[in-house]
């Protein structure tokens, strides 16, 4: 199953660490058309080919970033698909041609019919008072959140399907919802902390917001 990890905005004084994490906006995400779970790819296709298979192809890559940074639905297969279609084969240890034949082809079809959304994080907020504060969200599917927070900038550090980031952690429940929240207890009184949102739905897809700060009173 492929997992896809979908990034908020920050401002570039932050550390990112290794990794330059997705940006994805609209609130935080710009998506592109998004391919059906049903839907396929029939032929094998290279620079030159074009149809509905190619667009198909092209949402898909477009919704990982890391794949296709372009994000370009034409129906048209280019040098940029191609080195998207490269990217993904190299991350799938197929060798990176950047052609869809038949090795490449039931790959891309298996993860096409999974699951590939990120749950898309929406209208945050923070409470605090001088010891505590609550982080509110809501999620566009199920899913279930952990908040990461320190008094120092976060570091993340973005992998194949999930990242990593430094900080204390204040966890939801364990069920999956689409409105939660996090009390995080025990905090310093006048002092500035940086947190960000980790949600993950039930097919472990991954979302992280660029970190952000709140102040306690």
């Amino acid at each position: 199953m492929n997992k896809n990890i979908n990034l908020s905005t920050i401002s570039s004084s932050f550390l990112l660490g290794v990794s330059c994490l997705v940006v994805m906006a609209a609130v935080m995400f710009v998506s592109p058309l998004i391919a059906k779970a049903d839907t396929t790819i029939t032929r094998q296709l290279e620079v030159g080919s074009r149809g509905t298979d190619v667009s198909n192809l092209q949402t898909f890559l477009a919704q990982d970033a890391t794949l296709y940074p372009q994000g370009l639905v034409t129906g048209y297969f280019g040098f940029l698909t191609k080195a998207a279609v490269s990217n993904f084969q190299s991350r799938n240890g197929i060798s990176a041609v950047g052609r869809v034949g038949p090795v490449t082809l039931p790959i891309l079809n298996a993860q096409m019919a999974t699951d590939i959304n990120s749950p898309t994080i929406l209208n945050v907020s923070v409470n605090t008072n001088t010891n505590n504060a609550t982080v509110y969200w809501n999620t566009n599917e199920n899913a279930r959140g952990v908040v990461y927070y320190d008094s120092n900038p976060l570091v993340t550090y973005e992998r194949t399907n999930s990242v990593d980031v430094s900080g204390n952690t204040a966890k939801t429940d364990t069920n999956y919802n689409t409105s939660q929240s996090v009390l995080i207890s025990n905090l310093q009184s006048n002092t500035t902390y940086y947190y960000l949102i980790y949600s993950t739905d039930q097919f472990g897809n991954v979302s992280v917001t660029w970190p952000s700060t709140f102040r306690t009173n």
